[in-house]
């Protein structure tokens, strides 16, 4: 398989086709925060899920009449995604998104 070089060795679940596994980076939006004048605003249940993550794994691409069109993100990008439109997975007790490549809505450089 020609895209072999694109999984990490330790990495046990791979994408198929246009699917992206994406690490969410954790975010401060639900962590205590303190005002100007000192007043501490405590962490609400209302977390959001992160929109930001790393890439760790790719799928090989998706086939367009017949040709394999491979995915533009690769390993190691940090991406921000919609915060709907991907599955939550654990792979060894850490927690995943898999999503469509489309779902992906830029690459911070």
């Amino acid at each position: 398989m020609k895209n072999k070089e694109k999984k990490p060795k330790n990495m046990k679940i791979f994408p198929l086709r246009d699917r992206v596994l994406i690490d969410p980076e954790e975010t401060d939006a639900g962590a205590e925060k303190k005002t100007a004048s000192g007043i501490f605003i405590p962490e609400t249940g209302n977390r959001e899920k992160p929109e930001q993550g790393i890439v760790a794994a790719v799928g090989e691409g998706d086939y367009d009449d017949g040709k394999l069109i491979p995915l533009k993100v690769k390993i190691g990008d940090k991406v921000v995604f919609q915060k709907y439109g991907h599955d939550e997975i654990k792979v060894g007790g850490k927690k995943y998104f898999i999503m469509k490549e489309e779902n992906i809505l830029a690459v911070i450089k």
